[in-house]
């Protein structure tokens, strides 16, 4: 399943990470999917990516997600004087839950900061920062799930 990837090149934000555990997750999004990882021996998913599956210490895969959840917490930012951000405020950072149990963070977009709610249900989109790299952010989706 692929998802809409934003680009906007007057966006200057700090760059991915470039090493072998995020590379496969942000090349993804640049391609507009959301990438996981899934252990083959316990089934466990987790994120950020590691070496080694926390719950048994397999080796883990990549695996693709629905890229649905929701809004676990958030914090609307409006200060912020650091250079590229303080353009953006006031804006949403939220954790997500994805429907495969695990949380990310990224930002809330295509909604009014005071609109945002816990339990929200969002989708993942991405911003890419480069011909190679993209960050998961989210966008509202559907009704509320409470």
């Amino acid at each position: 399943m692929t998802h809409d990837v934003l680009i906007d090149p007057a966006l200057e934000r700090p760059l991915a990470p470039r090493d072998a555990f995020h590379a496969p997750h942000f090349k993804a999004g640049r391609e507009g999917r959301l990438l996981i990882q899934s252990c083959p021996s316990c089934g466990h998913r987790q994120f950020y990516p590691r070496a080694l599956c926390v719950a048994c210490g397999a080796t883990p895969e990549w695996s693709e997600a629905s890229g649905r959840g929701t809004v676990y917490t958030y914090t609307v930012i409006r200060q912020m004087l650091v250079p590229p951000f303080k353009n953006d405020i006031p804006y949403v950072v939220a954790m997500v839950d994805l429907e495969e149990g695990v949380r990310l963070m990224g930002n809330v977009l295509s909604c009014p900061p005071d609109d945002v709610y816990i339990g929200m249900p969002v989708e993942v989109c991405f911003v890419a920062l480069d011909d190679e790299t993209a960050f998961p952010q989210w966008r509202p989706t559907g009704e509320p799930t409470w």
